[in-house]
């Protein structure tokens, strides 16, 4: 059918809308009853031709008293679907009292297969009955859904000579009605459509970055495309197209199945009746409504193809609750075994949960190279933050590290500002391997393509550009020929990581004994009822003077002499009293000595050649002093390592800085702004000159008005006063 029939019958049905249903409902709500009526008149028009095998068979199973009829009815009506009721919509046109259209209308719907029902039951349409019963508009909405002028079954209408009048709508061509009526529709609810509905061109081009790549090994074979994030199911549709229409350009022969799973009950009912309209309804069985974090639909399953444009920014505190919280989650998705860790972490922000989304996918990855030489591709859309976002260590560096050490990171693209519908920011295209080829292992493409787009004649919500064919043609180029240019960056795989590393310095306390200090003291041990450590501090001050004492050590060293002497206990809370009452912070003080130990036991890294006499008979660890700690990103491609970073940019600034091995942490990041930031370019001195000049001409001007309009105002004044 062409294109242009396509429209009108879109436009018709569109019109049903303003036509049967203003006044009742606003217009954000049309879509709650013309979207499952389009799916109760197309199934409808398709079984109407078996309808009466439909009956009779049922009466065979209700004589025979056979409870599981389900598969035998579906085969009757020769359909993945049937309808028993004694109904059909045409029958129903006829009935002349409201109140039993609606008893029969309802009693219709209730003899749909269960698939049927579900869709309808996600729709919640059944909400919608007592709204059009009272209003009286059951049977108006039925008439124009049958209405002869449209043909929505895939018999076409003849004349009474025989010839067409109107021609059969087919399955693809009825999935094209159903999903234009989508659009609009997301288009008239823009808060909703970035939600549900991914732009056409972005699809295609991610389409393109899974399928060209292996284009010459696609076989006579069956492959699967999976979307944890399916929406309405087009992004599935669009990438079943394109890995048709390149199996066929190279002489192949493939089946598809499809796989999804959707979180909204709505947008999963479209996903479903999409597919049932389009004939496609085992295929509908493949489909999971649920929180693909929390429930996944598909545990075990491996994929050939996956792409997603998951939610970004939205909290999945609500799934990892589900999930057992972050402490007792064991999902072997998110908690995994790597760089030597049994139980490494890549559970994200409970405020953003995008990333996860894309380690479901790489965990759903297929692993038999024998059988499918490319393993599996995977696309999928991100904001900004998945680029950056947390901390070495944290989720999302952990997931990013995972994803680069198992060299799965072919390119991400930077697509054009005011993509999506709804939301202006930056946005980016990720592929994934688990089989790169030879000549991009261990290295990762960065393409920016914020500069390939072509403007909207009328904005769609927030997005007001798209990728033109020849944009995405430019794009796939880039990808494909992978070479350094001013757009394409290539990089190796460790160049995006970095260990982050713990710098301490020593803490460095004076003792203060004076008399001012000490009744401090003992007035706060009278409170807390610690007069013998108030007593203690007494007989110390007695005998090292009031100071100030540089060496806090051989202060605590004396404490610990008098309390054995006199049978006090020195106990961590009283010796943080001490410290608090008598000691301040001084950087000319010698460091307090943590622990001492043999030559060659130090844990930490001591502090050398600080003090001669204390080196040569054993290692020493100091207290780090926490207001001092520092951290530092060393690039894992730092000629000589963490020791050559340390002593060039630490020690001379810092002489007794340490680095805390045991807190080193690796992380990986991806900054398209450092690689692709481009400077405006600098004013010339003429220019600036001119500006300048420009500005004094236009400062003496006004100068002149006000000393002219001030003088004015004088001599009116001086002539005044003569008078």
């Amino acid at each position: 059918m062409e294109s242009h029939q396509l429209n009108w019958i879109a436009n018709f049905i569109w019109g049903i809308a303003d036509d049967v249903l203003r006044d009742v409902y606003v217009r954000g709500k049309y879509r709650d009853v013309i979207l499952p009526m389009v799916v109760i008149r197309r199934l409808d028009a398709v079984l109407e031709p078996t309808k009466a095998a439909v009956l009779k068979m049922r009466e065979t199973l209700d004589r025979g008293k056979i409870a599981n009829q389900d598969a035998a009815l579906k085969k009757a009506a020769g359909q993945a679907f049937y309808n028993a009721s004694p109904f059909t919509l045409r029958e129903l046109k006829n009935r002349g009292k409201a109140s039993q259209l609606k008893a029969d209308f309802e009693a219709y719907l209730d003899g749909f297969s269960d698939n049927v029902k579900e869709i309808l039951g996600k729709f919640k349409f059944h909400n919608q009955i007592p709204t059009l019963h009272e209003h009286d508009l059951i049977g108006a909405l039925i008439e124009k859904f049958l209405d002869r002028s449209i043909n929505l079954s895939p018999q076409p209408v003849k004349n009474d000579d025989g010839t067409i009048k109107l021609p059969a709508l087919d399955n693809h061509a009825m999935g094209t009605v159903f999903e234009e009526l989508i659009r609009r529709f997301n288009e008239e609810n823009n808060e909703e459509a970035g939600e549900h509905f991914t732009p056409r061109d972005v699809v295609a081009l991610m389409a393109d970055l899974i399928f060209v790549p292996i284009a010459k090994q696609i076989k006579d074979a069956t492959y699967t495309v999976y979307d944890g994030a399916c929406g309405t199911g087009g992004m599935l549709t669009v990438a079943e197209d394109r890995l048709r229409a390149i199996a066929k350009e190279n002489g192949k022969s493939v089946e598809i199945h499809l796989y999804g799973q959707e979180v909204n009950a709505e947008t999963y009912a479209i996903t479903k009746a999409d597919l049932l309209l389009k004939g496609e309804g085992n295929e509908a069985e493949n489909f999971r409504h649920g929180s693909t974090l929390s429930s996944d639909g598909f545990p075990g399953m491996e994929f050939n193809f996956m792409l997603s444009n998951p939610p970004y920014g939205k909290s999945w505190k609500t799934d990892l609750e589900k999930m057992g919280g972050k402490d007792g989650i064991k999902d072997p998705r998110f908690i995994i075994d790597h760089a030597g860790d049994p139980e490494y972490s890549l559970l994200t922000r409970s405020s953003d949960g995008q990333l996860l989304f894309l380690v479901n996918k790489l965990a759903k990855m297929k692993a038999d190279f024998d059988k499918y030489p490319f393993g599996s591709r995977i696309a999928e859309v991100h904001n900004g933050s998945s680029l950056f976002t947390g901390d070495a260590g944290q989720g999302e560096s952990n997931i990013r590290r995972w994803i680069i050490e198992n060299d799965w990171l072919e390119a991400i693209i930077a697509l054009p500002l005011n993509m999506f519908y709804n939301t202006g920011i930056a946005t980016y295209i990720w592929v994934l391997t688990n089989r790169k080829p030879k000549h991009r292992v261990g290295k990762v493409q960065l393409i920016d393509a914020t500069a390939w787009s072509k403007p909207l004649r009328k904005n769609l919500g927030k997005k007001n550009c798209e990728l033109s064919v020849g944009d995405i043609a430019k794009i796939m180029g880039v990808f494909m020929e992978f070479k350094d240019t001013p757009e394409s960056k290539i990089f190796p795989n460790e160049a995006f990581g970095y260990w982050k590393i713990t710098v301490e310095r020593p803490l460095r306390l004076a003792v203060d004994l004076s008399a001012k200090r000490l009744a401090a003291l003992r007035a706060a041990c009278k409170d807390a009822d610690e007069e013998p450590l108030a007593n203690l501090a007494d007989r110390v001050a007695k005998t090292l003077g009031p100071g100030p004492h540089m060496d806090a050590n051989a202060f605590f060293a004396a404490v610990e002499a008098d309390a054995d002497e006199h049978g006090v206990k020195t106990t961590a809370k009283r010796l943080k009293v001490l410290r608090e009452h008598l000691c301040t912070r001084d950087e000319k003080a010698r460091p307090i000595i943590a622990r001492t130990h043999k030559p060659g036991k130090a844990k930490v890294n001591p502090i050398h050649g600080l003090f001669p006499e204390e080196g040569g008979r054993a290692v020493i660890d100091y207290e780090p002093d926490s207001d001092l700690r520092d951290t530092e990103q060393v690039p894992l491609l730092e000629s000589g390592g963490i020791s050559a970073f340390f002593e060039r940019e630490v020690k001379p600034h810092a002489p007794d800085a340490w680095i805390d091995a045991e807190a080193t942490k690796i992380g990986y990041e991806v900054s398209f702004t450092r690689y692709f930031y481009k400077p405006p370019a600098l004013r010339t001195l003429e220019q600036i000159r001119a500006d300048i000049l420009a500005l004094e001409a236009e400062t003496e001007g006004l100068l002149s008005e006000i000393v002219g309009e001030a003088a004015g105002a004088g001599k009116a004044a001086v002539a005044g006063g003569k008078r």
